[in-house]
């Protein structure tokens, strides 16, 4: 069985880090020394493909082309997109890898479109509750610097997301905001690093409002607060820890989030913040080194994401874009002795129609992920081969298009090809990798974003 360690991993830290173990499927090739072969996916038999000229011609009936990936532009291409998600208070918008440049500058086209076309006003992310808290703070207020926010913040695993492409999306939020009307604010649905900042809201309300638990709660965070300062450190430092400290913590940050909920006043944000720290405190209480909770510290993490954002949602009304890797927002898992019910599962399961979720594929291109060392490298997935559902996405005679899966299936042929699980580019963050596990796209998504060829993202440069 395949196995997420919490300490190679960071306390799963980004989606899909684990190097993926689906039999006879060959590993993605570094940039530089790409494969022109479709040796990246292997193709099923002939035979049990069915027919591609049928399957083709339905996919194109319900395509809808895409001008551009840029993330301005017309948005006249993306009409019928709004109103394949029209009345979700959850869109699910994922991402075929973490660092793929062309995904995420469609995203920020999908996103301006549902915020001044349609309503939404909030962007859930794969990153830290108190890592957004403070983006939150300048995209609301300007006040802060954005790329030392994100500097901070995005480090370790989550240094994939410090990329000029979030750059873009956050500097148009925070034009947005500063233009008026509602605000579009940020929800971090992870929870694997508190910052203090996190600490102080509590406890100083706490000491305001509900002085006689002030002693109690700086008992039971000590441990976490005394965790060496910025992202990177305090992570190495907490999944170095024995086991047993690390359980005694999640012990410790349970009971301080069972002594606010308890007290009859307080306030909804800060009992928030401390199940936050809770959740953050139990997922690096597993054992890593037993298959079975590897497995459990997923199902933790899919779940957490899950009800961070229905927390929002019901809490402010906002509509969410729920963005995260496709692993996530589908309602089907693509390796499900690892990541046993994803989030969008869950989502499903909490709030039924609300929810709609949206898959990104690729036929080829490069990607960013992190290397065994924890460097950032690029590398490349061969065009999909035949008997993928890539292959035959890319077959539909647009370059870059969108699909509505659950309109599409009502063509008969292209129902069964829906249904019937095939290789995909599921490309995880880490690097070596085996990309493409077999995922039955219907079972996964309600609408497909396709796109031809993809770039790898780029990191914002250091500091001098």
């Amino acid at each position: 069985m395949v196995q997420i360690s919490l300490r190679s991993s960071t306390a799963l830290a980004l989606a899909l880090t684990t190097v993926l173990g689906c039999a006879g499927m060959t590993t993605a090739t570094a940039a530089g020394s790409r494969s022109t072969s479709h040796s990246a996916s292997p193709a099923f038999p002939a035979s049990s493909a069915p027919s591609d000229r049928s399957v083709v011609a339905g996919l194109t009936r319900y395509a809808h082309p895409l001008r551009t990936t840029a993330p301005v532009g017309p948005a006249a291409d993306l009409d019928a997109f709004a109103a394949m998600t029209r009345g979700a208070n959850f869109v699910g918008l994922g991402e075929v890898s973490h660092g793929s440049k062309d995904v995420f500058t469609v995203k920020e086209r999908v996103l301006r479109q549902l915020v001044e076309r349609e309503g939404f006003s909030a962007f859930a992310m794969e990153i830290n509750w108190s890592a957004a808290a403070r983006l939150n703070t300048y995209l609301t207020t300007g006040r802060g610097d954005l790329r030392q926010i994100m500097r901070e913040e995005f480090q370790h695993a989550y240094g994939l997301t410090n990329t000029e492409e979030y750059l873009h999306l956050f500097t148009w939020i925070r034009e947005h905001n500063r233009a008026g009307g509602r605000q579009v604010r940020l929800v971090g649905m992870d929870f694997a690093d508190v910052n203090p900042q996190q600490y102080e809201r509590i406890l100083g309300w706490t000491g305001e409002h509900a002085p006689g638990l002030l002693p109690e709660l700086q008992r039971r965070y000590a441990a976490l607060r005394a965790l060496p300062g910025g992202v990177a450190t305090r992570l190495e430092t907490y999944t170095g820890l024995p086991l047993a400290e690390r359980k005694k913590m999640a012990d410790d940050a349970g009971a301080a989030y069972r002594l606010l909920e308890q007290h009859a006043t307080t306030d909804p944000w800060v009992l928030q913040d401390a199940r936050v720290v809770s959740q953050m405190a139990t997922s690096f209480a597993f054992d890593s080194d037993d298959p079975a909770q590897a497995t459990a510290a997923n199902r933790h993490r899919d779940r957490t994401l899950a009800e961070n954002a229905v927390w929002w949602q019901r809490r402010t009304g906002d509509r969410l874009v729920v963005s995260g890797h496709d692993g996530h927002v589908a309602y089907d898992s693509a390796v499900p002795a690892v990541f046993p019910v994803t989030m969008g599962a869950d989502l499903r399961e909490l709030v039924g129609r609300e929810y709609v979720a949206v898959g990104t594929t690729v036929d080829s291109g490069d990607y960013r992920a992190r290397t065994a060392n924890g460097e950032s490298g690029v590398f490349s997935v061969a065009p999909a081969a035949p008997g993928s559902n890539e292959y035959t996405l890319d077959q539909v005679p647009h370059r870059d298009f969108y699909i509505d899966l659950r309109a599409a299936r009502r063509a008969p042929a292209v129902g069964a090809w829906l249904n019937t699980a095939r290789p995909t580019y599921v490309i995880p963050g880490r690097h070596p990798n085996d990309p493409t596990p077999p995922l039955a796209l219907g079972r996964a998504f309600d609408i497909v974003i396709h796109l031809h060829t993809v770039r790898a993202s780029v990191l914002l440069p250091p500091t001098k």
